[in-house]
């Protein structure tokens, strides 16, 4: 009998026929953590923070080796970054991306970290504008591809700056952290934009010593998250549960929740122990490259579900 059913996300309800529905559920079936049917309705319960269908990522350029950093770590082997970001791309493919993955920009030393370029959401995207001057015009390479997958595309235009690394989208807010890349001009341009679409943007301060507030935080669920203790500590999350990274992995807490995976560096066992103890699945990925040059899970994609 081909009745009425709705599916139900964060963001609408649709309403659409039980075979189109039956086809879309089996098509889709990481995109949803529940399903049930009330009254002869079939909801899908989706969360919109961290079930996505699609990942954009960049190749590493060779000029990485002079890629940004806040300490002196070495210089990145650009030979096994390569091979990490290999591991990465297919990481998020098993995570149940489709994911798109653009050539290196050799005249941009940190353009494989395309996170700070944008922030991506069910209803559109928005263009940041870096705060580190020598990045600013990577964003102009981004846009041409979220305006193929996107009907609405803004810019942050004014005076201020932003960059995705600072910005931790959870089901309730968009958490936003001031930093040495991102004033409080920029977040005040980027509220204004997204309140367009029902969201409210909550700013924080970043502690000094950490380079981007995601630096030392990932979303683990719709109301978890993982921090270091300096960060949490600052009482940014006092509306989550938070798990808190080992002593001395610290650099655990930048993470990536895609789907039902956590994408995580291979190199920090005891955190990594910790989440799956508290019942996550978790990926590891080589990180050890791009970490010295700050470069963490989260900053090597775009991850999203575009409403084209």
């Amino acid at each position: 009998v081909d009745f009425p059913l709705t599916l139900y996300n964060s963001l609408q309800l649709i309403e659409i026929s039980s075979r189109t529905i039956l086809s879309f559920t089996f098509s889709h079936k990481n995109l949803y953590n529940d399903i049930y049917i009330r009254e002869g309705i079939l909801y899908l319960m989706s969360y919109r923070s961290y079930n996505f269908t699609h990942a954009i990522t960049r190749k590493p350029s060779k000029a990485v080796v002079r890629g940004l950093t806040s300490q002196d770590r070495g210089v990145p082997d650009f030979k096994l970054m390569s091979i990490h970001h290999i591991a990465y791309v297919k990481a998020l493919k098993k995570a149940g991306a489709n994911v798109i993955e653009l050539d290196a920009l050799e005249e941009f030393p940190d353009s494989t970290f395309v996170e700070d370029t944008a922030l991506c959401l069910p209803e559109g995207a928005v263009i940041m504008k870096p705060g580190a001057p020598s990045r600013l015009k990577e964003v102009n390479y981004i846009e041409p591809q979220l305006s193929e997958l996107y009907r609405e595309v803004y810019r942050i235009e004014g005076k201020g700056t932003i960059e995705a690394g600072d910005i931790l989208t959870t089901e309730s807010e968009i958490l936003v952290g001031r930093s040495e890349r991102t004033s409080a001009e920029g977040v005040s341009e980027l509220k204004e934009i997204v309140s367009k679409w029902g969201y409210k943007v909550t700013e924080v301060i970043t502690p000094p010593e950490i380079l981007h507030f995601k630096t030392d935080c990932s979303l683990l669920n719709n109301d978890t998250i993982l921090s270091t203790e300096r960060l949490a500590s600052t009482g940014c999350f006092e509306n989550y549960n938070i798990i808190l990274t080992c002593d001395g992995e610290e650099e655990a807490a930048n993470t990536v929740r895609y789907n039902e995976w956590i994408i995580m560096p291979d190199s920090f066992i005891n955190t990594t122990k910790r989440l799956i103890d508290c019942g996550f699945k978790v990926l590891r990925v080589g990180n050890t490259e791009c970490a010295k040059i700050d470069g963490g899970m989260s900053c090597l994609s775009l991850r999203f579900t575009p409403h084209a």
